[in-house]
C-alpha cells in the first residue's frame, strides 16, 4: 500500500509539472505561389513575353452612294425642314373688365373709410368715458375730503352736547349748505320760511331755493312755475358746464321729502333754466344740487 501510494503521488506530480501545450501559431501564414497565365492550358518552361500593344484601327469611312432616288429624297428633305416647337403654347388669358376692377377698388376704399370712422368713434367714446370717470373720481375724492373735515370739525364743536340738528326752517336735520362752514349762522341762499327767509324764496308757492355748486355762484335761479296744492322739498341734481349752463337735471334725489310727479316736473324745468357763474378752470361737467321747498298757498 505504501508503494502504491508513493507511485501514484509521483505520477500525479509529473502530471502537474509536465503538461500538453499548443505550439505557437506562425507569425504570417504562407500560401502557394501560382504562375501567371492567361488560360487554363499550356506547355513549356519559359514564360512567354506579353503581346505588343496595338492601337485599334479605325474603320475607313464609308462612302455614300447617292442614287437618283436617294438624291430626290435628300433634296426633298432639304427643301422641307422638320418643324419643331421648343415652348408650349400659353393658354389664352382673359382680360379683366376695367369697370369691374374700378367698382371693386371703390368698394374696398369705402370699406376702409367705414372702418376708419368706426375706429375713430370707438377711440372718442373711450376718451369721453375715461374723462367722465376721472371727473367723477376727482369729485368723489374732494367730497370725501370735505365730508371728513366737516365731520371732524362738527364732532369737535358738539362734543359733550346732545344736539341732533340745527337751523331755523323747522323740522329735523342740519340746515345749511354742504359747502358752508359750521361756524356760520347764515343758512344758505335758500334758508328761511317762505317770504320770511334769507334765501331766494318768495311769492309763488316756494318756501325757498338753495343750491350747492362748489366754488361757483349763481346768475339766475328762477322759481318753479306751478299752480298746485302740494308741498314738500325737491332736491334736483344738476350737471353744469364751464359756461354755467345746466345741461342735465335729475329731480327727486337724496334729501327730497316728496315724490309728487307734478312737483318733480316743475322743479326739473326750473333747474334747467338756472344759470351759474362762468368758470373756465372748472371740470367739464360739474355736479351740484338745487333744492326747492314747496309750501301750500
Amino acid at each position: 500500500m505504501l508503494g502504491t501510494v508513493l507511485i501514484h503521488t509521483l505520477l500525479f506530480g509529473m502530471l502537474i509539472l509536465v503538461g500538453f501545450s499548443t505550439p505557437p501559431a506562425p507569425e504570417s501564414e504562407e500560401g502557394i505561389l501560382v504562375n501567371f497565365g492567361t488560360g487554363e492550358t499550356g506547355i513549356g518552361d519559359i514564360e512567354p513575353s506579353p503581346p505588343a500593344f496595338r492601337e485599334e484601327s479605325q474603320a475607313p469611312p464609308v462612302k455614300e452612294i447617292i442614287t437618283p432616288s436617294s438624291s430626290k429624297s435628300v433634296s426633298k428633305t432639304k427643301e422641307d425642314p422638320l418643324l419643331t416647337q421648343n415652348t408650349e403654347e400659353a393658354p389664352a388669358v382673359k382680360k379683366p373688365d376695367p369697370e369691374a376692377v374700378k367698382k371693386k377698388l371703390e368698394r374696398i376704399e369705402a370699406d376702409k373709410k367705414i372702418k376708419e370712422q368706426l375706429e375713430a368713434e370707438r377711440v372718442e367714446r373711450n376718451r369721453k368715458e375715461a374723462e367722465e370717470k376721472k371727473i367723477a373720481a376727482e369729485q368723489k375724492r374732494e367730497s370725501d375730503i370735505m365730508n371728513r373735515t366737516k365731520n371732524a370739525l362738527a364732532n369737535s364743536q358738539n362734543r359733550g352736547t346732545s344736539s341732533t340738528g340745527e337751523g331755523v326752517a323747522g323740522g329735523p336735520g342740519n340746515q345749511g349748505d354742504p359747502n358752508g362752514s359750521i361756524y356760520s349762522k347764515v343758512r344758505g341762499t335758500g334758508s328761511g320760511l317762505g317770504t320770511q327767509g334769507t334765501g331766494t324764496g318768495g311769492p309763488g308757492g316756494t318756501g325757498g331755493i338753495s343750491y350747492s355748486l362748489q366754488g361757483r355762484g349763481f346768475q339766475a335761479l328762477p322759481s318753479p312755475k306751478y299752480d298746485y296744492q302740494g308741498e314738500g322739498r325737491v332736491v334736483v341734481e344738476v350737471s353744469v358746464d364751464r359756461s354755467g349752463k345746466v345741461v342735465q337735471a335729475t329731480p327727486g334725489t337724496k334729501g327730497s321729502t316728496t315724490l309728487d310727479e307734478y312737483l318733480l316736473k316743475v322743479a326739473k324745468e326750473a333747474a334747467l333754466e338756472a344759470r351759474f357763474e362762468v368758470k373756465q378752470d372748472a371740470p367739464a361737467i360739474q355736479k351740484g344740487f338745487i333744492t326747492y321747498n314747496f309750501k301750500l298757498k
